[in-house]
């Protein structure tokens, strides 16, 4: 390791870092640490905290290693996440689930599925806010709903948002009891919220992810009885903000019955 031993000032005074504070030293003003000759670091320190700002973002700023060099603690300022662990994922990351049991659809119609899966009661329910699948025969389920009758069918549907989320990755596991192909869309809506006569109404929809390239190309997966159908969702828009309803729509091509377990993998931002 190089030392500064037997070297004229002038010949390591750059690689000598300090503080710009009048000679005090270290104190209770965060101060940002400079090289002898002015340059900056990403280090501010004062005796009660420390800040690391770096002068350009990155994707790999990484804070701790291994013995063996792997990254156990990453800063990505450039996507504004923490990755943490051999895996490097992202610290914040968690999963919500969707879901229909043994569910008999109507051919060509999306169907809301279960937001909170408790599956012993997936079997009874049918999703018919205002008596209807009120998710329409479209390429993609319908954008907005007017509630007027069976709120309770909407309720078991609905995933409101408290954080501003990023989608990282949506899986599907599916069968059904014959051969038929099934779409899935994942949609986000404004709701109105509190207890007045327009409470649950759903406008402004929009296709966060599908079975498909995009939201009008779409790729029906097959499914049957003789198979567990596994896959993933194309997403087309992963940032969702707070106070946001997500609703998961199930479309059959047919009336044979299907169940669908949906694991959305997203984090907090």
């Amino acid at each position: 390791m190089a030392s500064f031993t037997g070297n004229a000032l002038k010949d390591v005074y750059k690689d000598i870092l300090h503080t710009s504070n009048s000679n005090s030293g270290i104190s209770t003003t965060i101060k940002q640490i400079t090289c002898g000759d002015g340059d900056t670091t990403a280090l501010h320190l004062s005796n009660r905290n420390l800040k690391v700002q770096p002068a350009a973002d990155s994707t790999t700023n990484t804070v701790i290693f291994d013995a063996d060099g792997n990254a156990l603690l990453t800063v990505d300022s450039t996507n504004d996440i923490v990755k943490a662990g051999l895996g490097q994922h992202t610290v914040n990351t968690q999963y919500h689930q969707f879901g229909l049991f043994d569910f008999s659809p109507t051919a060509n119609e999306h169907h809301a599925m279960m937001a909170n899966v408790g599956m012993p009661e997936v079997s009874v329910y049918t999703g018919e806010a205002n008596a209807s699948a009120w998710g329409g025969t479209g390429t993609n389920p319908a954008t907005s709903l007017t509630l007027s009758s069976a709120s309770h069918e909407l309720v078991p549907a609905l995933w409101m948002l408290q954080g501003n989320i990023t989608i990282d990755e949506v899986q599907y596991i599916m069968g059904s009891d014959a051969a038929s192909t099934v779409n899935i869309h994942i949609m986000q809506y404004d709701i109105v919220t509190g207890a007045g006569s327009t409470a649950g109404d759903l406008s402004n929809g929009v296709v966060l992810a599908q079975t498909g390239s995009a939201s009008d190309s779409l790729s029906p997966v097959t499914t049957g009885d003789d198979r567990v159908s596994i896959g993933t969702l194309t997403i087309n828009t992963a940032d969702v903000a707070s106070g946001k309803a997500i609703v998961a729509f199930a479309e059959a091509s047919d009336t044979d019955d299907m169940t669908i377990n949906l694991s959305l993998k997203y984090h907090l931002r």
